[in-house]
This record gives C-alpha cells, sequence and structure tokens, in this order.
C-alpha cells in the first residue's frame, strides 16, 4: 500500500519557536505550516571523479600566424587553451639561421622563416637616359647630363674640326660631346641648370629634383626640350613640344664645317621620334648627333655632298639600332624578330647648303622644301615621302588631296630603327640658279603648310636675311595651326656666304 512520507521531526516553531510535539503538522500558536519550513534531506556527496591521465605536451605547430623571433633565434611558444583540440602536429619549422639583428615585429600574417634579404646594391647610372609611358611624364634624356652621363661637361661648340662652330650637343648621348647653351652656338636644345638648384616655377619655394619635379609641390617642371632655338652664320633652328604632347620627340643638329677650298658648307639635320616606338625621343637625338658627326667630318675631307649624305644617313641607322640593344635584353632564345618589334625609330631629313650646291637626304615623312627670294618664281618639295598616302599617289590610286585626307596618310614606310625592313637612304643634289632658303621640317610643320606654294606663302619674305625670325615664324605657324604634333624646323639660306652671321 501506498504511504505518506514522514517529514522529518522539528524540535521549535521556525517562526515563533513555540516548542513543537512529535507528529505536529502546524504550529499550535503561530499556524505556521511545519511541513514547508522542513530541511531539505541531505544529497549524498558524488562519487569522485576517475583521475584524468596527464596529456603529453604538443609540439610547436605552424597554425598560420607564427609568431615573430623574441631573441633573434628563439621563437615565442603560442600557449593553446586546453578546453579545445589542438590540430594535427605538423613539422616544427626550423629556427631562422643566426644573422643580423632581427628586425621589428611585423604584422599578423608576416613569415620569418627566411633570414632579411641583403641589401641590393645601387644599379650603376644608365649612359642614356630610358623614356615612360606615354601617359604619364617619363624620365629626359636630358637629365643623363645633371646625372654625369659622358660628354656632359664638353667644351661649347666642340666639333671634329678644329676653329668650326658645331650645334651638335644633345646631353646624354654616349660617346658623343655635350656643348653647353652659349650665345655663339650650344647644342640642339640647352643643358638642363642643376636638377637640385633649379627653385620651381609653380609654388616658388621648392627644388626641382633631377627626375624634372619640386621636391616642394610635386609639379612637373616645364623641360629645356619643350622649346630649343639655335642660330649660326648661315642657319637657324627651332623645336617646339607642340600644344598636344606632354614631350617633344623631336630632334635637331645645325652645324658649319669648311670644305677643302675653304668654302662654306652649312648643314642641317632634324629627327623626329615615332612616338608608336620605345624611346623616340632618344632615337631622335641619337640620328641627329650622329648624322651631324658624320657630315662634319666627311665634308672636310672633301667627299662629296650627296655621298657625304648618304654616309650620315647610315651613321644614323646604327646610332639608333644601338638603343634597340640597350632596350632589349631578351634571353638567347628569344625570338629575334619579336626582340626588335617597337624598337626605337625616328625619320630624318638633312640639308647641306655649299655656295654652289644644295644636297638634301632623307628617310621617312620629314621635309625640304626650297623657297625662292622672288616669291615669283615656283617654290618645290625637295623630297618624297616614305608614307602610304605617298605610295597612293606614285601608284595612280589616289589623287594626292584624296591620300592624306585619308586616316592612314602618316603610316610611314621607310624610318631609322632596327625594325626597318630595308636601309634604303634617299639622296639628291640641286643647283638653284637664284637666291633663296632650305627649309627643313618634321610633318608637325607641314602638315599645316603641306604644299610648295602654302610653305612659300608661311615663310616670312626676309627668311634669307633673318633665318631665326623665320624659323621662329614657322614654329607660330604650326602652333596657330593647332599644334597638334611636335614641331622642329631648319631655315638655310643658299648660297652659303663666308662670314654673315644671321640675325633673330
Amino acid at each position: 500500500m501506498s504511504q505518506m512520507p514522514r517529514l522529518p521531526r522539528v524540535a521549535a516553531c521556525p517562526t515563533c519557536e513555540e516548542p513543537l510535539e512529535s507528529g505536529d503538522n502546524f504550529c499550535g500558536v503561530c499556524g505556521a505550516d511545519l511541513a514547508s519550513a522542513s530541511p531539505a534531506p541531505p544529497v549524498p556527496p558524488a562519487p569522485p571523479a576517475p583521475p584524468v591521465p596527464p596529456v603529453p605536451p604538443a609540439p610547436e605547430v605552424a597554425v598560420g600566424y607564427p609568431e615573430p623571433p623574441v631573441s633573434g633565434t628563439a621563437r615565442a611558444r603560442r600557449e593553446e587553451p586546453e578546453d579545445y583540440p589542438l590540430p594535427a602536429p605538423a613539422q616544427a619549422s626550423r629556427p631562422a639561421p643566426p644573422g643580423p639583428p632581427a628586425p621589428p615585429a611585423p604584422p599578423a600574417g608576416a613569415v620569418w622563416d627566411a633570414p632579411p634579404a641583403p641589401a641590393t646594391p645601387p644599379a650603376p647610372a644608365a649612359p642614356y637616359a630610358a623614356a615612360p609611358d606615354a601617359g604619364a611624364p617619363g624620365a629626359d634624356p636630358r637629365a643623363a647630363a645633371e646625372l654625369g652621363a659622358p660628354g656632359a661637361q664638353a667644351t661649347a661648340g666642340t666639333s671634329s674640326n678644329p676653329g668650326v662652330p658645331s650645334t651638335l650637343g644633345i646631353p646624354g648621348t654616349p660617346g658623343i660631346p655635350t656643348d653647353s647653351d652659349t650665345n655663339s652656338g650650344g647644342g640642339a636644345y640647352p643643358r638642363p641648370a642643376g636638377g637640385g638648384g633649379r627653385r620651381c616655377a609653380v609654388c616658388q619655394e621648392g627644388t626641382i629634383d633631377h627626375d624634372g619635379y619640386c621636391d616642394s609641390c610635386g609639379h612637373a617642371q616645364p623641360r629645356d626640350r619643350d622649346h630649343m632655338e639655335r642660330e649660326l652664320a648661315g642657319v637657324a633652328a627651332a623645336s617646339d613640344r607642340g600644344l598636344r604632347h606632354h614631350r617633344n620627340e623631336d630632334a635637331f643638329a645645325v652645324s658649319a664645317a669648311a670644305l677643302p677650298d675653304g668654302s662654306p658648307a652649312v648643314l642641317a639635320v632634324v629627327c623626329d621620334g615615332v612616338s608608336s616606338a620605345t624611346r623616340p625621343d632618344d632615337a631622335s637625338a641619337a640620328a641627329a648627333h650622329a648624322a651631324g658627326r658624320s657630315l662634319l667630318a666627311s665634308l672636310p675631307r672633301g667627299t662629296h655632298p650627296q655621298q657625304a649624305m648618304n654616309e650620315a644617313i647610315v651613321a644614323a641607322s646604327e646610332a639608333v639600332n644601338s638603343l634597340a640593344a640597350e632596350t632589349g635584353g631578351a634571353g638567347p632564345h628569344d625570338d629575334p624578330h619579336q626582340r626588335q618589334q617597337n624598337a626605337p625609330a625616328c625619320t630624318i631629313v638633312s640639308a647641306v647648303v655649299t655656295p654652289g650646291i644644295l644636297t638634301v637626304g632623307w628617310i621617312g615623312d620629314s621635309r625640304a622644301y626650297w623657297v625662292p627670294d622672288d616669291r615669283s618664281a615656283p617654290p618645290a618639295r625637295l623630297t618624297e615621302d616614305d608614307s602610304w598616302a605617298a605610295q597612293m599617289v606614285a601608284a595612280g590610286l589616289m589623287s594626292e588631296a584624296e591620300a592624306y585626307a585619308d586616316e592612314r596618310a602618316h603610316a610611314i614606310t621607310g624610318w631609322l630603327g632596327a625594325d626597318a625592313y630595308e636601309l634604303d637612304p634617299h639622296t639628291a643634289s640641286f643647283k638653284p640658279d637664284r637666291p633663296g632658303v632650305v627649309v627643313v621640317c618634321t610633318d608637325g610643320l607641314w602638315n599645316y603648310a603641306e604644299s610648295a606654294q602654302e610653305m612659300a606663302r608661311a615663310v616670312p619674305p626676309d627668311a634669307r636675311t633673318r633665318p631665326m625670325h623665320s624659323a621662329r615664324a614657322l614654329v607660330g605657324h604650326a602652333l596657330e595651326g593647332g599644334g597638334h604634333d611636335n614641331v622642329t624646323v631648319a631655315v638655310l639660306p643658299f648660297p652659303a656666304e663666308p662670314g654673315r652671321a644671321g640675325s633673330g
């Protein structure tokens, strides 16, 4: 039978402390319920837990975020909590070999398994400055003169012939003396003033670093090659960056030499870098140097001007080809054709004026024009372009107006460069029967005065007596027309007259 559970005996009422008798369920004085006040039965003690076997010490493991070294060789051991399992033991990472003092602790995730790499020694200065990407401002070859490029400290007017003025100094060309900026000659552009000493043209506070930027406000500074002018007795030249390009990729050289009979020979070389190639500014500068030096060496020996012109263009080609080797860096298993693609390239046009003969030479689409003093006499274009448009006209497939209106008109078919199909210098000699001037220029000018008649209208009437003024006027004509390209022009009065200095 079921029975009611018996309550434990309580001696006194827990509320009023009245003595109780055995079997009382309520206090006789205060009526307190003695059943609810009964103490809870004691809980039997829990059996002792079985002893836990000791956990053997786990080896060091790589958890994906190793701690930085403590003393350079020892590693700090990560304390792992015991309430979750560790990953499977992995091979402990080997200690770093003893070496220099440990670097500062890296952020989480840095790897310390290898000793710090030794400092890389500074690379030797390149003899010829390289060119950046079309969008951004890259290194300018003129900076090589400031950095001690070969020939950067040469004397003004350096020439292969003593006493003959020369303006062939392009800073940064290997093996070619560089002329200073002087009133009597100078280079095709002046050597920049000391990079660290020039004051910023924008903020007027910072100085200009060798990269051409202000060390205070960061603005790029105008480059000396952006606008260049040079004049000698019997020749003047000017070049400008134009209004659309970020740098001037044209170059020129003007000079004078004495022929074996003592008569004067005046020369001008104009080169236009191919913008789609690498280092176009270096290519034009190297070609102008090499051609000018070659002419100065050949003409005084009595070489016929036309032969001397051919040799000068070959020398210019070799100079541009050498830039491809500097730019290359291709391995022995690379395709030679692939290695030469997009190599430095430029066009060239040159003129030599003597007392009786006018000689021109060219490759590409830079041009030479003849403009007589007597404007009633017809002017003439002395060169034929190596271009798609010229080929279409020569083949009779298009008229000249149609060809040059095509978007492919200025695609050149001949140039100086390692990727040129063949070297085919064009040369021609003329004997004008009247005085006038020879205009040697890049397409940055003739785009705005294409025909010989248009060029004659753009040339000032006093060009033969004021060649520098005329060169400036022609550059201005191109800039007023839009200045879409670099523009370079040289003006050579014909015939060459000894001892006559032009006026600007």
